[in-house]
């Protein structure tokens, strides 16, 4: 009995040791991460926030909140491998990451100085007391330091200033020197005469003066001002403080949690004293920081993941020799995986150039077949000049031969009067050639005002005889384009010809066809409608616009879908509906980018 009970109570121990175990396990803090800008160095970012983390970690239980410290490029990288949860950080790299992933503020901070002013952050532009600068104008062509590209207060402060100024901050100075972070090395610069200035976040040289770094009066600022309640001489707009952001990976319970305990931090607390803050308040607007990076147009995304990475592989020198191990291992395996490609590609090439040459063949079909449509209308604007050159010629012959004709003058005119004419004729002919015997679209700079009027010239016998009435509608300030004049030009002839097609298949008794030309200029573009009274579409416009696919009984089905691969060539934009103006009819709209513009065409 009594060796069964030893054997028991053995048991309930193993047992009670296991519980114990199990419970210290899931009794673990979750660790959390801050990432802190460290513009002082990590010594001392790690000095000034750890109170704040010990402080977070009284107030959120189960957790064990952790500094982060790094400049921009590090703790972008950081949010981008999930290294952080939170960021303390300026507004300017808030709006950089928040564009990469989902972040929000939790609460902006209340600085200890300037009597807890939300709005801290802002650019004093520091030379040498003894210097000859007093303005911005002084500093063109000279040598410039600043902490980092991506500084809110250290740069983008100052070049939103000269941005207002009508200065380009990229190309204003001789020369800019990022010397990064700690910020000391900012001032030692201009005191040791390496440069002409520093642009300096806010109080950074009371800062320095205050801890007998520096001397006050071998210092000056330009374009100084105090506002009232701020300690600090600043010489740009001021912007919202740091504030405390976290990842969408957070859960919302503990942001909650954490907003609490941030708001309810006294200002004498020893955490708040540390972090050089009076505590924190609600997150406050960052419309001006957007307006100012909107006006700058920030460094591209692309860009400062390159720097961010080139910062990683420095501090991870073995993973990059393996990158770039593997890299080469797959550049080897591309090429020879490519090499074994072009040995089976050229059946396909083959297909591809018999592909292109019928679509060119098909392309011409299309015009030859809209030629012979409108084959009366030419015919009738070549006569026209044929004949007005007969009848000039045989009454220069007549009036020469009655000796009416013996003064240089009048046989100038007359000359002149059958030159216009052959040239005119000769204007009609090149435009069918055009047509014909189209190639590869030339692009050059082009009046479409005047293709909109050769359109219309060679389709007038046309409309004349369907009575179809035509009115040009311009607004806003005519300008050129870049086009392919001979592509547009089909274009333009083809939507008008459908146009005549669609009313002359109404009812007699529907009142007269009419065609609306309307061309819309706009400050980075030019819209073409071409508007008409007939039925309408019956079908989809994608329908519509699909090659093969026509309507009339001895249509190609062509015109649309060249049309539509016509200005896909221009980087432009095509549609095809019904009016909505409480009319029955088509609207049929090409958008055209406007010369040397290069933004994406609004359809």
């Amino acid at each position: 009995m009594y060796k069964y009970l030893l054997h028991a109570l053995a048991v309930c121990c193993l047992l009670s040791s296991l519980f114990c175990c199990s419970a210290r396990v899931f009794a673990q803090p979750q660790q959390l991460y801050v990432g802190v800008l460290a513009n002082w160095g990590h010594q001392q970012a790690m000095e000034r926030w750890t109170p704040m983390m010990t402080y977070l970690n009284q107030q959120v239980p189960g957790t064990q909140f952790h500094v982060f410290p790094g400049n921009f490029e590090a703790l972008n990288l950081a949010m981008e491998l999930g290294q952080i949860q939170f960021i303390i950080t300026n507004p300017g790299q808030y709006l950089y990451l928040s564009n990469q992933y989902p972040l929000s503020w939790l609460a902006t901070m209340r600085s200890r100085r300037h009597n807890g002013s939300t709005t801290a952050i802002g650019s004093a532009i520091v030379v040498k007391a003894e210097s000859d600068y007093r303005t911005l104008y002084d500093l063109k062509d000279k040598i410039i330091a600043a902490s980092d590209p991506h500084a809110l207060g250290g740069y983008q402060a100052t070049a939103g200033l000269m941005h207002k100024l009508g200065m380009d901050a990229d190309h204003y100075f001789g020369q800019v020197k990022f010397v990064g972070f700690p910020l000391d090395p900012l001032l030692y610069q201009v005191r040791d005469g390496h440069v002409d200035a520093a642009i300096t976040p806010l109080c950074t040289l009371e800062d320095m003066v205050a801890r007998g770094l520096l001397n006050p009066a071998d210092f000056r600022v330009l374009n100084p001002s105090r506002p009232e309640g701020y300690d600090c001489q600043c010489s740009t707009k001021l912007y919202p403080n740091w504030s405390f952001a976290a990842n969408e990976s957070v859960d919302i319970n503990l942001s909650q949690q954490i907003s609490q305990a941030l708001m309810a931090l006294p200002a004498e607390h020893p955490a708040a004293v540390s972090g050089q803050l009076m505590g924190w308040t609600s997150p406050i607007s960052q419309l001006a920081v957007i307006q100012l990076y909107g006006d700058l147009h920030v460094i591209s995304q692309e860009k400062s993941r390159l720097n961010a990475l080139q910062t990683w592989l420095n501090e991870n020198r073995h993973w990059g020799i393996l990158a770039v191990v593997i890299f080469l291992v797959a550049t080897v395996y591309h090429l020879w995986i490519e090499y074994r490609f072009h040995q089976k590609s050229e059946s396909l090439v083959s297909t591809e150039r018999q592909l292109k040459q019928q679509a060119i063949a098909l392309e011409r079909l299309q015009s030859a077949s809209m030629i012979g449509e409108i084959g009366a209308g030419l015919a009738h604007e070549i006569n026209q000049p044929i004949a007005a050159i007969t009848s000039y010629s045989e009454g220069g012959i007549m009036r020469m031969q009655g000796g009416q004709l013996t003064e240089a003058e009048a046989t100038i005119d007359l000359l002149q009067k059958i030159h216009k004419q052959s040239t005119r004729a000769g204007e009609v002919v090149h435009r069918i050639r055009g047509l014909l015997k189209r190639k590869e679209a030339v692009m050059d700079d082009v009046n479409i005002l005047t293709l909109v009027d050769e359109s219309l010239s060679l389709l007038r016998l046309e409309l004349m005889r369907r009575d179809i009435e035509v009115v040009k509608e311009i607004s806003g300030e005519p300008f050129f384009i870049s086009a392919d004049r001979v592509g547009l030009l089909q274009v333009l002839i083809n939507l008008i010809k459908n146009s005549i097609d669609a009313i002359a298949e109404r009812p007699d008794d529907t009142g007269r066809g009419q065609i609306i030309i309307t061309l819309q200029f706009h400050e980075h573009q030019v819209d073409v409608l071409v508007i008409d009274n007939g039925p309408g579409l019956t079908q989809q416009a994608a329908t519509v616009m699909a090659t093969f696919f026509t309507t009339k009984t001895e249509g190609l089905g062509l015109g649309l879908a060249i049309c539509n691969e016509v200005i896909k060539e221009h980087n432009g934009g095509f549609t095809l509906e019904n009016r909505d103006d409480g009319h029955s009819g088509c609207v049929a709209k090409i958008a055209l980018k406007r010369r040397g513009c290069q933004q994406t065409v609004q359809i």
